[in-house]
């Protein structure tokens, strides 16, 4: 890998590969605005990067400070091995990644007009005015101001007016919001895994008592919610729940699930100063809590590797009793 320290060139296209940037690919004129990157590989980025188009031919691919491309951010289908982004992306149009081989990880959020993504990893959320996941994993919100497309994927929660689902999802958060009511494939799933015990799947041992996913009924658990602003403007929303019929949860020492640490360890992978793990029951400690590794369990989990166990919402009488008296 050829190390350059700072990039003097005013050339309308900007080829990277094998090197070692340890500045920022920045305009330093008007007519460096107009400048496209194009990665082909093997290239790490130690600044900002800024480029009217963003062209990812291939990784390994490293990206340690935020990313802004104009026009678009696309990185290649046939695109092999891993590009990861640390910090922020954005874009005024769109950010493409439909990968069929290679990944993506996003370590912070998403932010353009147009979001495609295919086989990648978001540790932040995505705001757009369209998202389409398939076969991704989005730690935050989805926050679409027009469309939201899901397949196969993971999110914390999602929040637009159209939302259109298919195959087998999964939602970390309580609750999630459409405007419409959400439109779903024959055969979709959805699963909440609020009370599942992440963090025991994370070392490799046995899930807590009382945990587990549960299976969102779309029609039985869709309920109408009306927001007033200030100004009394009033905003019909579709909520998707489990809360209203899950006592179990009441059963269910929060406190001791470490769900968050795998999710806020995501999100703060490049501002954290050191690395963290988790304690086993054994005393030794499990995997480093590092944005590879919590990527790579979240798609054992997506692809059904690592498997979570059912959770019915239903707890016995005496345990009641041995809970409240």
């Amino acid at each position: 890998m050829n190390e350059i320290k700072e990039i003097r060139v005013g050339e309308s296209i900007l080829g990277l590969k094998d090197n070692l940037v340890k500045s920022a690919i920045l305009p330093k004129s008007s007519s460096e605005l107009e400048r496209d990157v194009q990665i082909q590989g093997n290239v790490n980025i130690e600044g900002a990067v800024y480029a009217r188009q963003l062209v990812i031919d291939s990784g390994p691919a490293e990206f340690q400070g935020a990313v802004y491309a104009h026009n678009e951010l696309h990185i290649k289908n046939d695109a092999s091995d891993q590009i990861v982004f640390k910090k922020a992306v954005a874009s005024s149009g769109s950010v493409v990644s439909i990968l069929l081989s290679g990944k993506a990880l996003y370590g912070a959020d998403i932010n353009a007009a147009s979001v495609k993504l295919k086989n990648c990893f978001v540790a932040g959320s995505i705001f757009a005015n369209e998202i389409q996941l398939e076969d991704s994993i989005v730690l935050g919100g989805c926050f679409a101001s027009k469309e939201l497309t899901i397949h196969n994927s993971i999110v914390g929660t999602f929040n637009a007016p159209e939302v259109k689902a298919g195959g087998c999802n999964y939602l970390l958060y309580p609750t999630a919001f459409s405007v419409e009511p959400m439109a779903c494939l024959p055969g979709t799933e959805f699963y909440n895994i609020t009370l599942a015990d992440l963090g025991s799947l994370y070392k490799q041992e046995a899930e807590k008592p009382n945990t587990g996913k549960i299976r969102l009924d779309i029609e039985a658990d869709s309920q109408r919610t009306v927001l007033v602003a200030e100004d009394d403007t009033k905003t019909l929303l579709h909520s998707y729940s489990v809360a209203s019929r899950v006592l179990v949860s009441d059963m269910v020492n929060l406190e001791n699930f470490e769900n968050h640490f795998l999710i806020i360890s995501a999100g703060l992978g490049s501002q954290i100063l050191r690395t963290y793990s988790l304690h086993k029951a054994d005393g030794s400690k499990s995997e480093d809590l590092t944005l590879n590794n919590i990527a790579a369990f979240f798609f054992e989990l997506l692809r059904g590797t690592v498997q979570i166990s059912d959770l019915s919402g239903a707890v016995s009488f005496d345990e009641l009793r041995q809970k409240y008296m």
